[in-house]
Formats: C-alpha cells, structure tokens, sequence
C-alpha cells in the first residue's frame, strides 16, 4: 500500500485511495496534526554547559589564536594599504566560548548517545506535544523540523534532525496501517520548489535526502518525492472534465508555490513550470508578533537590539530561540526587564507565537481582536485591528506579488483559471492579493489544508 504525505511545515497530513475513494488518515479524530514533535529528555542542552577551569583554559586558548591571525591579517593589510579593523576582545571571547561549547555539545552527545535514544521513543506528536511542553516546562518542543531541513548542519544536529524527521514519518507510518488494516511500506511526500536554505539548490537537495534517510528508518521500503504544486495540480485535475490550463497557487506554513499545468479530461495533467518562493504563514505570524507584540517588550522602545525580538518571534528556528535565550535583560529598564525575562522563561515564546496565530485566524473575521499577555505579566493585553494585520502582511505580500510578476512574465500563455490552496490562503488579504495578481481570470478555491495531500493520494494510487 502507497500513501501520500505532506510533510508540512505548520501542519501534516496522509491520504490514499481504498478502491475510487479518497480516504485521509486520521490522527486521532483529525485529518492532519501540527507538525510539532515534543521529546521529555534530550541531552546535550547547551544551557547546561557552565565553564570549568578547563573549559575557560580552552576559551582563552582560542583566543589567543584569534588574536594572533588577527595581527597576521593586520599586517597583510597594512603591506597591501587596506583598512582593517581589528575585533574587540569582547567579540573574540563570544566567538571563542561560542566554538568551546559547540566541542562540549558534540563530545556529550558522543559520550551518551543511549540518553537521545531513550527520549525519541517517549516522543509526542502535534497538539498534544505543545500542550505537554507547555505543561511541562522542560524537554524539548521541536516545531516546524522542515523549516531547519535545508540549513547547514553539522554532522550531530544533522543526525538529531534525521531522527526527529523520522519519528514523524514513523508515526504518519503506524497510523496508516492501523487504519488501512495493513503494512505501509512505500509512499510519495511532498516538497516545496525551494525548500527554506541558507544553501540555495543544495539546501533542497540536503532537505531531500534527510527525508530520504529517515523515511528508510521509519520503516518506508521506498518513497518518491512530487513538488507541492504538482499534487495540488493533480487534485485539482480530478476535478476537471475537460483539458484546460491551469495556475496552481499553493500558499503553506512555510513556502508559497505556483505551478502552471495542463489538465482535465483523459489525458494525464501535465506540468509545464514551477515557481517558489521560501516564504509562508509562519513568517506572517512573526511578522504580527513583531508589529503588535514586540512593541510591548521594548522594540524600538529600549536600547535591545531587534534581532533579539526576532529571535524570540522565530519559534521554529532553534538556534535563534536558544541565543534569545541566552541573552542578559538586568540592565534594561522596567517594566521590560520583566517582560522580557518572563520571555525567556521554557514555553513563554511558544504561547507569543500561539498568541499571534490565533490573532491572525481572528481577523480573518473580524475587525479587531484582543490578544492575551497576561503570561509574561498580569493584565497585560493588547487589541490587534485588521488595519494592523495589513500592515504586518505586507512584506509577505510585496514578496508574493514580485514571485507573481516572474510568473506572469514567463507563464506559456494566459491560463483559464487559478486554483488556489494551503493553510494560509484562508487568510483575506491573502487570498485579496492573488485575486489582484491574476485580475480576469475565475480564481477556484481548493481545500486550504487538504489539497496537496490529496494530490499526492492521486499520485500514490497510480503505484498502488
């Protein structure tokens, strides 16, 4: 048995077909879960790393090695008649203890690998993984894995990744074959055009083999990969009974896709070109968290640098939530010291992000909404109006609306209409933009969270 799989980055889905009938896996009673895994125990924590006398002996080690390629660059410059500016002791001690702790992590994670196994197998998926770590207070909340899939990595944050990929998959697996009644063994999952990189086409090609490797470990004998506008196409494609040409508009969590195709009718759907752009609603919930929230904690009201405001808003980047984490507020007046602080407290930036989505599912009705801070301090609130949304959405719009521009410019011919899908198209402004974009041609709107893994269903079924 063949099943589709969207790996998403806000939320996951599967789905088959059992004869001519569509059928979705269900996780619990629903047809996806949040692609969120939360494991009680994992070791190494870089918050536990406290300098011994033998470890601060390795920090001035480095930088006294620094210090030396310093004067080495120094002199270079000066023999070519090039300024050079010569790094502070403060900024060389952070880049030494920040190497020092990276060794500490890898030497940890070599000598207590059984300590990782143990707490991916008492792994918790989806809602129930954020309401654990919320109650919790400890552990480790992994949102959005596919977010980090196309980032460099080192080789042991690569293999915790492999394994985190593979619980999901793993768990998308068992759950299919209890429903289905029988093994599942192969599947086709879906990918964005680009994935989220800091490594451009090798990000994507990086993301392809992680999920590769651990859907092998998970228990797939082998799995195909269809890019996220292609399945949506090919759903949309059912639904057609005669040939037509089509735009697909595929807005997620994490990317925004767009496909031109060729479907309905006998003959197969045909894919003439893809577009993508590494940008979705995680990045309009950061985007609202920084405008209506941050302000709040001392954005542009204190001497904080932004950067760690975004870094508190970017749930589903792990690095940037571990250095907001490791920043020093004693020194920032009231009443932001305190909030801030509260911030950095295990769960706080989760319950912000929380906060900011459901805000943004808010006003996609209504005309404003009171988001709830009373977690970071009592009676502390504040009313978000659609006029803010706008304003928050925007860079995301601007982004969208110069990926539409490329597609119009090189699109074969004006498409007969624009089938339009993913999470985040739900949202009005959104879904305003497009319909701009693309003005004259009927716009078809698809299930916002169930179109592409149907799709991939459509595929899965031809090698069932």
């Amino acid at each position: 048995m063949t099943i589709g799989i969207d790996f998403g980055t806000s939320y996951s889905a599967a789905a088959t077909f059992v004869g001519e009938t569509l059928t979705h896996i269900h996780f619990g009673e629903a047809k996806q879960f949040r692609t969120a895994v939360f494991f009680p125990e994992v070791v190494p924590d870089p918050n536990d790393f406290q300098l011994t006398p033998e470890l601060e002996a390795q920090v001035e080690g480095q930088i006294r090695s620094a210090r030396a390629q310093q004067r080495q660059f120094a002199t270079e410059a000066q023999q070519q008649g090039r300024a050079f500016v010569e790094r502070s002791d403060a900024d060389l001690r952070r880049d030494a203890l920040r190497t020092v702790r990276r060794q500490w992590m890898e030497r940890r994670a070599a000598e207590s690998p059984t300590a990782t196994v143990e707490s991916f197998q008492h792994a918790l998926f989806g809602e129930e993984a954020v309401e654990a770590y919320l109650e919790y207070g400890d552990g480790n909340l992994i949102e959005s894995p596919k977010s980090m899939l196309g980032y460099r990595l080192d080789p042991q944050v690569r293999k915790v990744i492999v394994h985190i990929a593979t619980h999901i998959l793993e768990h998308i697996r068992l759950a299919a074959s209890r429903q289905l009644g029988e093994p599942v063994r192969t599947a086709v999952i879906g990918r964005p055009v680009h994935f989220r990189s800091s490594m451009g086409e090798k990000g994507s090609e990086q993301a392809v083999d992680i999920i590769r490797e651990a859907a092998a470990v998970a228990g797939f004998d082998g799995v195909t990969f269809l890019e996220e506008p292609a399945a949506a196409a090919m759903h949309y494609h059912k639904r057609l009974s005669t040939r037509q040409t089509a735009l697909i508009v595929d807005i997620g969590g994490g990317t925004t896709d767009v496909a031109f195709a060729e479907l309905g009718g006998d003959a197969l759907p045909r894919i003439v070109r893809t577009w993508g752009l590494a940008k979705g609603g995680t990045d309009l919930d950061i985007n609202l968290s920084m405008h209506s929230f941050m302000p709040q904690l001392g954005n542009n009201v204190t001497r904080v640098p932004v950067h760690h405001f975004v870094e508190a808003a970017s749930v589903h980047n792990l690095p940037k939530q571990r250095e907001f984490r490791r920043q020093d507020y004693r020194f920032v007046d009231e009443p932001w010291q305190s909030r801030l602080r509260a911030l950095q407290q295990p769960g706080a930036t989760t319950r912000l992000n929380q906060t900011a989505e459901r805000g943004k599912i808010a006003l996609s009705s209504a005309d404003d909404t009171h988001a709830d801070l009373g977690f970071l301090e009592e009676g502390l609130g504040v009313v978000i109006a659609r006029a803010d949304m706008h304003e928050a959405v925007e860079p995301f719009v601007e982004r969208m609306q110069r990926l539409f521009d490329e597609v119009r410019q090189e699109w074969p011919s004006v498409p007969d209409s624009v089938f339009l899908t993913g999470g985040t198209s739900r949202s009005p402004i959104v879904k305003a933009a497009v319909r701009e974009a693309f003005e004259g041609i009927p716009m078809v709107e698809g299930d916002p969270s169930l179109g592409v893994v149907s799709g991939l269903a459509v595929a899965a079924m031809s090698a069932n």
